[in-house]
């Protein structure tokens, strides 16, 4: 005689795991039923979540569910997320070790830490649920995406870079990055404890930004640009007026008197597009003394060179590059993104005539962000635009943990730049220039 059929451990978890997502769903529905929506919005959100929570804890005991308290709290903290939050990338965003979530379709979902990526067990339920997150996020900040416009760039309410692309570009359902930019951004001392440059560097730094030279951050996706433009802008005094650009608004800075500024992409009939290039010539009309700029990505180069040569020292940018060479390199072809025939020669002397100083960021392996040159520019000679290093990060080789290792080291090289910073009464000891090996990590 047979004896009763076993189900294997994989079909009951599964089983298990379709049960809690359908009750899920049903105390979510009777909630939305319950809410008077008209009066969401005047109440406070800790006040509504915290009533919001009673409501649910009745609804749950109304399931007669064989649910544990620790799996109830879990269930009402997911309908909370559900209804006012982000659903279930909320615990991936409440965990501030986490750097970059990528999500590859509603069922994979990886997520960056301590320099590593791994994959999360967090899911969505299914592409309409994807669907309906990315649409929470982007029409927060008066954005949409749908099929006529299926590519969308947007922010968190902490600043976190959002980018999001859907079917039918996106074959295998929607794919969303989300850049960590957290509400307690990295600090000077932070990076110095992580050594992403050194001591030397900084008082360098410090005192061409007091000097109001003009810099450009360049670095490679990941290599921590936009944290180290927000490092720079600290020195910045704070009675300056200060304009930024962005395309989506992640810059935090300490200053009062600053102008935030953000590009808008085109309406559902392709009109009302607000380039950056746009907003450059704008932000000349209202008297800034330095302007930033999130990103040089494209013929608003231009205009930020010409910016910089008439009045506006001081100002900074960052731009996609692995050299500070390849910087000039890009810079040249984004100049001729903006459609004028110009001469090699008159590009690289507008170049060398607006940028004082070019730092350069990379993200090596391991996960480890340096600050690899601090490059100034001298000059032209000829057609060539003359560089020198001052500072430089040397990679050594990669240790037992897969992690790289290295030195930083000084040139020996006086900075032609530093008589100008003398001028300002910034005076650095000579000493830091001295030709040696400032740290080793």
């Amino acid at each position: 005689m047979a004896g009763p059929t076993v189900k294997p451990a994989a079909v009951k978890g599964k089983q298990s795991v379709n049960d809690y997502e359908s009750l899920k769903q049903r105390i979510h529905q009777k909630l939305i039923g319950k809410l008077d929506l008209s009066r969401v919005g005047d109440i406070p959100q800790d006040v509504l979540r915290r009533e919001i929570r009673v409501v649910v804890e009745h609804l749950c005991d109304s399931e007669h569910s064989l649910m544990n308290r620790l799996e109830r709290d879990r269930l009402i903290d997911e309908v909370l997320d559900e209804t006012f939050g982000l659903g279930p990338l909320e615990l991936l965003l409440k965990d501030p070790k986490i750097s970059d979530i990528l999500i590859n379709g509603p069922k994979q979902i990886y997520i960056e830490k301590g320099g590593r990526l791994e994959r999360s067990t967090v899911e969505f339920r299914d592409n309409a649920h994807l669907l309906q997150i990315i649409d929470r996020i982007v029409s927060k900040v008066g954005r949409r995406v749908d099929e006529t416009c299926p590519m969308v760039d947007a922010r968190l309410e902490d600043g976190s870079r959002v980018n999001a692309i859907i079917p039918p570009l996106a074959l295998d359902g929607a794919a969303m990055s989300i850049r960590r930019f957290g509400s307690n951004p990295l600090k000077l001392e932070d990076l110095l404890n992580y050594k992403a440059f050194t001591p030397e560097m900084v008082m360098f730094l410090e005192g061409a930004m007091k000097a109001r030279l003009n810099i450009i951050i360049s670095g490679g996706t990941g290599s921590g640009k936009t944290t180290l433009l927000n490092t720079l802008s600290s020195f910045i005094p704070n009675h300056d007026r200060i304009i930024t650009i962005e395309d989506a608004a992640e810059l935090q800075l300490q200053q009062e008197h600053v102008v935030r500024l953000e590009t808008r992409p085109p309406n559902i009939e392709g009109r009302g597009e607000i380039r950056a290039t746009d907003l450059v010539r704008n932000c000349l009309r209202m008297r800034p003394e330095r302007i930033i700029i999130g990103e040089c990505r494209g013929p608003e180069t231009l205009d930020m060179l010409q910016a910089m040569n008439t009045g506006h020292e001081g100002s900074l940018t960052t731009t996609h590059a692995n050299t500070p060479r390849d910087c000039i390199a890009r810079m040249e072809t984004m100049i001729m993104m903006a459609g004028f025939e110009l001469p090699i020669k008159a590009m690289r002397t507008q170049i060398a005539s607006a940028v004082n100083l070019i730092v350069q960021a990379n993200r090596l392996q391991g996960g480890l962000r340096k600050v690899t040159h601090i490059t100034e520019i001298v000059g032209m000679e000829n057609d060539t635009i003359v560089m020198q290093d001052i500072f430089r990060f040397v990679q050594e080789g990669i240790d037992e943990n897969g992690k790289a290792y290295g030195k930083f080291i000084c040139t020996g090289v006086r900075p032609k730049c530093m008589d100008r910073l003398e001028s300002c009464g910034i005076r650095l000891p000579s000493a830091i220039f001295r030709e040696r090996v400032m740290m080793e990590c």
